[in-house]
C-alpha cells in the first residue's frame, strides 16, 4: 500500500483556553447604528465558508477548510449550534458561532470581523452580543480559546467582557499546502 503525504507547512502557536462562569454585570455596549445581528437559519455550506474563509483567511482559520461539504452540513444542521451574522444592510460585518453541545456549557467557537470591519470599533460591542445571546440559553458558564495566530486584539477582548484565561498550550499545525493561506513568517516552524 502507497500512502502519500500531503505537502504542510508546519505553524507554531499557543493556544489560550478561556473560561467565563457569569454574565457580565456592566451593560453591553451598543452597535453602531444601522448595524445588527442576525442568527441565521438553516445556513448553507456556501455561506458557512464565505464567513469562515474570509473572516479567518488573515488569522490561519484552516481546520474548517479541511472539512467535506457533506459534514460541514451536518454540523450546521446541528440544533446545539448557531450561527450569528453582523450586518449593515446587505454588507455582511463579521459572524460568530455558538456550540451547545457541551450543556450546560456554551462555546463561543468561531467570532470574528470581516477585513473591512476591522479597526472599525465594532468589535467590543460584537463580542458582548455574543456573550450576551449566550447567556441568555441559561448555561452555566461559557468557553472560548484563541491563538496567537489570532488578531492582537483578540485576547484582550476576551478579558475585557469577562472571561478569565485557564491555561495555554503550545500547538504544532501542520497546515495543508493545498489550502493556499498566506501563514505569517513568525508562525512559521
Amino acid at each position: 500500500m502507497i500512502h502519500l503525504v500531503e505537502p504542510v507547512v508546519r505553524v507554531g502557536v499557543v493556544v489560550t483556553f478561556l473560561r467565563m462562569e457569569r454574565p457580565p454585570a456592566d451593560p453591553a455596549p451598543v452597535l453602531p447604528e444601522g448595524v445588527t445581528v442576525r442568527t441565521v437559519a438553516n445556513c448553507s455550506v456556501e455561506l458557512y465558508r464565505h464567513l469562515y474563509n474570509t473572516v479567518g483567511a488573515d488569522y490561519v482559520w484552516w481546520l474548517r477548510r479541511t472539512v467535506p461539504d457533506r459534514q460541514l452540513a451536518a454540523l450546521l444542521r446541528d440544533p446545539n449550534i448557531s450561527i450569528h451574522v453582523l450586518e449593515r444592510g446587505e454588507e455582511i460585518l463579521g459572524f460568530y458561532e455558538l456550540d451547545r453541545n457541551s450543556w450546560p456549557v456554551v462555546n463561543l467557537s468561531y467570532f470574528g470581523l470581516m477585513p473591512q470591519a476591522v479597526g472599525a470599533r465594532m468589535g467590543h460591542a460584537f463580542l458582548r452580543h455574543a456573550v450576551d445571546t449566550a447567556w441568555r440559553m441559561g448555561p452555566r458558564a461559557m468557553t472560548v480559546n484563541t491563538c496567537t495566530a489570532d488578531h492582537p486584539r483578540a485576547l484582550p477582548n476576551y478579558h475585557r467582557v469577562g472571561f478569565r484565561t485557564l491555561r495555554e498550550i503550545p500547538e504544532d499545525w501542520h497546515v495543508p499546502v493545498r489550502l493556499g493561506l498566506v501563514i505569517p513568517e513568525h508562525l512559521k516552524l
